[in-house]
């Protein structure tokens, strides 16, 4: 069994509990504007191959996953499969959760959960915790700013938080796109018709564009300034006031 993965990053502290192994698989059924990670987009090799990608099999990802796995049981931390889009690779991403789990390490799915229903459901019987990236509350603004729908993504967040997963949904906050305070109103709503009772605000930062000259690709948010927790308190605030705790 083969994937195309991007990159295996070790030591990250920022996906997921603890010191944790990040798998970023090519591919993802989104085309987000501001996406930090352009190379990740094509699930073929080639397209952005100067930024890194390869062919590779389950054992070779899993024995990368487990060589620091001392770190994962002093931390707490684990394997996190991203991308990309994990769930593109359905069956390689749940034979690898699976070997994971027989191992003892605690995995997690960082997703835009725009995947079939079935899929999503099968892989996230081996899933532990899920990063649940959300990036607009309205539909057409959604297919506006990633080129698809939400209705599948609300679909698979509804029946996660149902099922009893962890789930940490994940606004990436956009200027111009979904940062106003009618827009935070939007999340509120769709979030507490979820279920969900926590949310993490990601503001808009520029730590990709440097990768859209090395592509020879347009950037959208070219020359866009970045947005800070301070900047975003009263955003902040307004997902508080609907009983939903929000935090940076």
């Amino acid at each position: 069994m083969e994937a195309n993965i991007c990159n295996i990053q070790k030591f990250s502290l920022h996906d997921g509990p603890g010191i944790r192994t990040v798998v970023f698989f090519k591919g993802c059924p989104l085309r987000c504007r501001w996406c930090a990670n352009p190379e990740s987009q094509e699930r073929a090799l080639g397209t952005g191959q100067d930024l890194g990608g390869r062919r590779a099999c389950l054992k070779e990802v899993l024995e990368a996953c487990l060589q620091d796995k001392p770190f994962y049981e002093e931390s707490g931390g684990g394997v996190t499969l991203s991308g990309g889009e994990a769930l593109l690779w359905p069956d390689f991403a749940l034979a690898l959760l699976q070997a994971l789990r027989q191992k003892g390490i605690h995995t997690a799915l960082e997703t835009t959960g725009f995947a079939d229903p079935k899929a999503f459901q099968s892989v996230a019987g081996e899933t532990d915790y899920f990063l649940y990236d959300m990036k607009h509350w309205d539909s057409p603004r959604h297919r506006e700013g990633t080129g698809v729908d939400n209705r599948l993504i609300l679909e698979n967040l509804r029946w996660a938080i149902a099922a009893g997963k962890e789930v940490l949904p994940r606004i990436p906050v956009i200027p111009g796109y979904n940062d106003s305070l009618s827009d935070a109103a939007g999340f509120c709503r769709r979030l507490l018709e979820a279920g969900a009772k926590r949310v993490q605000l990601l503001p808009f930062h520029q730590l990709g564009e440097q990768k859209y000259v090395l592509l020879g690709r347009d950037y959208a948010y070219k020359d866009v300034p970045a947005l800070h927790p301070e900047e975003l308190e009263t955003y902040r605030q307004a997902f508080q006031q609907q009983g939903i705790d929000a935090f940076f």
